[in-house]
């Protein structure tokens, strides 16, 4: 699957995830496909776990929102945009909401993490949105990830270090994530928790 992180450090925050996809027992490294899982939706970088189908689906759902819809700046405006975008996943992309039949909600089949001048946000697949003050990892390296961001976190010196030490604690340990690494990084506007 992946490794994805968040991190926030002084005024900065980063987004980092590694670069494989796998089918199976086959792996698609990336000198063979480009394989990047951060898109750019606004002024916000957006990194995802789940299937590979969910990548193309999300980029062109979120860019199809109007700019007065696609607000990722607080906690409820992440919630508002991915409660729009659920009935649109349906609709126009024919996503399956099942998961298993005690389900509370209808699921978006999905996991991601969001960066952006506000912090740093994750969304699972019933549309839960929690706020991160410090960093959080998802897909299958996401164990891997958040050791190595907690043991290297008060010793590194920016929060795109943080993200790059997570990734690359997956990338070792997990078989479902590969370098090279990607990584943006975010000034945080001084209105946002420091």
């Amino acid at each position: 699957m992946t490794t994805v992180v968040v991190a926030r450090l002084g005024n900065t925050v980063a987004i980092a995830a590694d670069t494989l996809v796998t089918f199976g027992d086959t792996r698609l490294a990336h000198g063979y496909e480009a394989n990047l899982k951060l898109f750019q939706a606004g002024d916000s970088w957006i990194g995802m776990a789940g299937t590979t189908a969910h990548f193309p689906v999300l980029r062109r759902a979120l860019a199809a929102l109007a700019p007065e819809d696609l607000k990722l700046h607080t906690r409820d405006e992440v919630f508002d945009t991915f409660l729009k975008l659920h009935p649109k996943l349906k609709e126009n992309f024919f996503l399956n909401t099942k998961e298993e039949d005690s389900d509370p909600y209808e699921s978006s089949q999905f996991t991601a993490l969001i960066a952006n001048h506000a912090g740093i946000y994750g969304v699972y697949s019933y549309r839960e949105v929690f706020e991160f003050d410090r960093f959080w990892s998802i897909g299958t390296g996401r164990a891997f990830a958040l050791g190595a961001m907690y043991a290297g976190y008060d010793k590194a010196r920016s929060a795109r270090e943080v993200a790059e030490i997570g990734v690359r604690a997956g990338c070792e340990f997990d078989k479902n994530s590969s370098a090279p690494i990607h990584a943006h990084t975010i000034k945080l506007k001084p209105t946002a928790k420091g």
